[in-house]
């Protein structure tokens, strides 16, 4: 992992966390970017030909690694720690981290243990029973400045897992224009 993407994880980590209704976005279309309820995965693809992942990190992490905010929203419980790069057309666009209670992996229909380079996004929004909650917003104060960042609960099947993802400088909401017609 090199040092800026380090250096973003860091900045993911100490976000103060805001209900978005109280929250200033710089503009219209990075809050509905941000307010996405939908696969981030599946609205980042509409911007690029090939959307990939470069996997960072996939390990579980004991419970004792969660700090309380984590464990409010899910519980205290060993977790699968998955960190990624999101990129559209080899650009990197988002760094995620999520949190997956090792109960959470227990009779799903897919092993997301086993997810390597496929979106998270892309198989989770693919389960019959998908929700999110909890949404919150906030800015990583990063090297390059300030940016966006969100974290929610995804619900697949009736089971939690907690989703940060901090909009790198190049992501499409900064950079293009809201794709309404897709």
């Amino acid at each position: 992992m090199n040092q800026l993407i380090a250096l973003y994880l860091s900045a993911l980590r100490q976000v103060s966390w805001q209900d978005p209704a109280e929250f200033t976005f710089p503009s219209v279309n990075s809050e509905k970017w941000v307010k996405e309820q939908g696969s981030l995965s599946r609205l980042l693809s509409r911007y690029c030909e090939g959307l990939t992942v470069d996997l960072l990190h996939n390990k579980m992490v004991r419970a004792e690694k969660l700090n309380s905010q984590e464990i409010e929203l899910l519980n205290q419980e060993a977790c699968l720690l998955r960190k990624v790069v999101l990129k559209g057309d080899g650009e990197a666009w988002v760094l995620g981290r999520t949190l997956i209670p090792f109960s959470s992996m227990e009779d799903q229909q897919h092993d997301l243990s086993q997810q390597g380079e496929i979106p998270l996004g892309l198989t989770v929004f693919s389960a019959e029973n998908v929700k999110r909650d909890a949404l919150q917003v906030g800015w990583a104060e990063t090297p390059e400045g300030k940016m966006l960042a969100r974290r929610s609960r995804l619900w697949m099947n009736h089971k939690p897992m907690l989703v940060a993802e901090l909009f790198l400088p190049t992501a499409p909401m900064y950079t293009k224009e809201s794709r309404d017609d897709c």
